[in-house]
């Protein structure tokens, strides 16, 4: 799959897995999980997947010191921080708006950028920023944006997780690595990151314990974890293979196919505020996406490497 069509087939699919993680996380909080028990197993997961990558791509995990303290920091910003935003949330907000505000991830990596000294001012972003803002405002301001105005309390929780995610990118960007490639950091911070959340899932009663059952939100946890591995190391290849501005076009994919599996999974249905909030933001994304021989200021939202879907 190394042509043309068969690039844009592998788009498709990325943006049509990552898009499903959304509906799928609603589900996973439907019967009361907590944050920390199912970002543990998420992470778990994602580190069994990605260490049986590396072991066949014949590659070792760094252990050093300085990797060790970027898995860290990946894990806090990419992961469990954001995540937990996002699971909160999940349990107020249609998963479509989830959808719809996690197109804000490469949207907020411009002002990120730009206060890092990654980026350079640039018009065309910043109308891209204003976008993206306006859609917000069409979720919170209008009365019948929202199925229920409880829901706006909300809101703000969602918006950590982009905000963190641009951050983490830009983070990236402006310090490296530590020498890691993606697939190493992203299995790295995710054993990490379940090592990290395990004793606070146990301490604070949010453990999940898979003996006592198996429904749909553990199933729909199990799916989201492991539509994310494979689909990131996915993402990673096409990077190198067509570069990012080719691999960046997947957050509309990833926006559209969110809102498309949470329609058809869940049954949901939006007001006309919410599908301009969606015009919006897709204009917003397509003003602040990396152009020809510019580079990335920030991991598209796929790359949130916050083990996350966009």
């Amino acid at each position: 799959m190394t042509g043309r069509a068969g690039l844009v087939a592998l788009l498709v699919l990325l943006g049509a897995a990552w898009g499903a993680t959304q509906p799928l996380t609603k589900i996973a909080v439907s019967t009361g999980h907590g944050p920390l028990g199912l970002i543990f197993w998420q992470l778990l997961i994602g580190a069994v997947l990605l260490g049986a990558l590396l072991a066949a791509l014949g590659r070792g995990l760094p252990l050093h010191r300085r990797a060790l303290a970027f898995y860290l920091l990946i894990a806090l910003i990419g992961t469990i921080l954001p995540n937990t935003a996002s699971y909160l949330a999940a349990r107020d907000l249609p998963a479509g708006v989830l959808a719809i505000v996690i197109a804000l991830v490469p949207i907020l990596a411009f002002p990120v950028a730009l206060a890092l000294g990654t980026d350079r001012f640039s018009g065309p972003r910043l109308a891209g920023l204003v976008l993206g803002l306006l859609g917000v405002a069409l979720i919170a301001l209008p009365e019948t944006s929202l199925p229920d105005r409880a829901m706006l309390a909300a809101l703000p929780v969602a918006l950590a997780a982009p905000l963190l995610y641009a951050i983490e990118g830009n983070v990236v960007a402006r310090w490296g690595t530590a020498g890691c490639d993606a697939i190493q950091t992203l299995c790295g911070a995710s054993a990490v990151g379940a090592a990290v959340t395990l004793p606070l899932a146990l301490a604070s009663g949010q453990f999940i314990d898979p003996r006592a059952g198996f429904g749909a939100p553990e199933l729909a946890l199990v799916l989201s974890s492991l539509l994310h591995g494979p689909a990131y190391a996915a993402y990673v290849w096409m990077i190198g293979r067509a570069g990012a501005v080719f691999a960046a076009q997947v957050s509309y994919l990833v926006t559209g196919f969110g809102i498309g599996w949470s329609m058809l999974l869940l049954g949901e249905s939006y007001s006309g505020w919410i599908w301009l909030a969606l015009a919006a933001m897709m204009g917003g994304l397509f003003l602040v996406q990396p152009r020809p021989r510019e580079g990335l200021a920030a991991p598209a939202p796929a790359v949130n490497d916050g083990h996350r879907a966009p």
